[in-house]
């Protein structure tokens, strides 16, 4: 079996609950009182935010619950395992799991910060972004700095704000900055415009990878309505299951590769980096021999680079992640075994905890020692700069 107990595992897609004072405790006190905080709701925890109540507190937050009992999120702390929203438990519940280190995505702010980018009030969510930053790196990766890897998002609303936001967590010791996997549907420009131009200066130079986290543009594939022309005004009915979406969550990071690869963006900044985070890996390589297809016949006419191979491009500036991607390891040499690495989605339904090693050793029963090494450890800390501590 290939995966040895000199093999650390570095998920790079893991989730936090964060506790009822991360907003309290950091923005100014004139702020407090709409600044996100819990409210008891019917014997619920609620999030109380710029005047708004939002009841979801865990977001799939079941880890250690029989899958039998899945279906509501918790509506309490104590409905969770400590691990979910204390990073000394975490720790506990990590070293159970077999994992070493990890990169801990928001949940109420949304994994990109989309929650604040639609908020009213502009001025109190710049507050908001700087105060999860800096709860993420000043107590929660405090923590343990050798196992908690420092990430930040950003006021997706302003780009000069933006700027500004990822020099000063790139001062900090931030090493990724979780960005909306498709900006669009957030009303702001796309990846094919210079919008974003001075942002990716400022990750291409500090060396700090975009990772972007399926659904964090707030689209959501898979679902169907119980009629092609919604009534105005009223939500159309959801058909579908939730497995449908459950299904297709990757499909967003298909769109989010072929966007950049044919952007221009990447050829503008070539130490620009990206991570596809909770993405998997089964469909990279039928995606780059499709763009290297459309690239080849195409290009001749399109606005596209002449020069620059679409596989090539992915193999310089992308990293595929995966949790459970039995398809995905057996091709991994036509996605490339050195942008590879592996997330645990601990406390998420996806997530093999306790038994995420076990698995992981499973499915990468027939790959050689060195490749193993890079799919589970090597690769993430080259990609964060994330060095392995004595």
């Amino acid at each position: 079996m290939p995966l040895q107990k000199h093999h650390q595992i570095v998920s790079v897609d893991d989730h936090l609950v964060e506790h009822p004072r991360v907003w309290q405790d950091r923005v100014p006190a004139r702020m407090k009182d709409a600044a996100p905080k819990i409210l008891e709701v019917n014997g619920a925890h609620q999030w109380s935010y710029d005047g708004g109540i939002y009841p979801t507190i865990g977001l799939n937050a079941v880890a250690g619950k029989d899958p039998k009992e899945w279906g509501m999120d918790p509506i309490r702390y104590e409905d969770m395992i400590p691990g979910c929203y204390d990073p000394a438990a975490r720790l506990k519940d990590m070293d159970l799991d077999g994992i070493e280190a990890a990169l801990c995505f928001p949940s109420f702010p949304g994994f990109g910060g989309g929650m604040f980018h639609r908020a009213n009030d502009k001025e109190l969510a710049l507050e908001c972004v700087k105060a999860w930053n800096d709860f993420h790196i000043d107590e929660w990766c405090a923590t343990d700095p050798a196992r908690y890897i420092p990430m930040s998002i950003l006021p997706t609303w302003d780009i000069d704000l933006c700027v500004a936001e990822a020099k000063r967590v790139a001062a900090k010791g931030s090493r990724t900055i979780s960005f909306p996997d498709a900006p669009v549907p957030l009303g702001l420009p796309s990846f094919h415009s210079r919008h974003w131009d001075p942002l990716w200066q400022v990750c291409a130079d500090a060396k700090m990878p975009i990772s972007l986290h399926f659904g964090s543009g707030a689209y959501v594939p898979g679902f169907s309505f119980s009629a092609f022309k919604p009534v105005p005004g009223q939500m159309p009915e959801i058909e579908a299951p939730f497995a449908v979406a459950i299904t297709l969550f990757s499909t967003n990071l298909m769109w989010s590769t072929v966007d950049l690869l044919f952007s221009g963006a990447l050829q503008r900044f070539p130490d620009l980096q990206f991570s596809l985070a909770e993405g998997g890996i089964g469909w990279i390589p039928y995606i780059l021999e499709r763009s290297d297809f459309v690239w080849e016949r195409h290009r001749w006419y399109q606005k596209i680079d002449f020069d620059a191979k679409p596989s090539d491009l992915f193999r310089e500036h992308f990293w595929g992640c995966f949790i459970d991607d039995e398809h995905g390891v057996k091709n991994r040499h036509q996605i490339g075994i050195d942008r590879i690495m592996l997330e645990s989605d601990f406390p998420h339904s996806d997530s093999n905890w306790p038994n995420s090693r076990k698995r992981a050793a499973e499915v990468l029963a027939d790959v050689p020692d060195d490749e193993v090494a890079k799919i589970v450890e090597l690769n993430a800390r080259k990609m964060l700069r994330f060095p392995r501590l004595a």
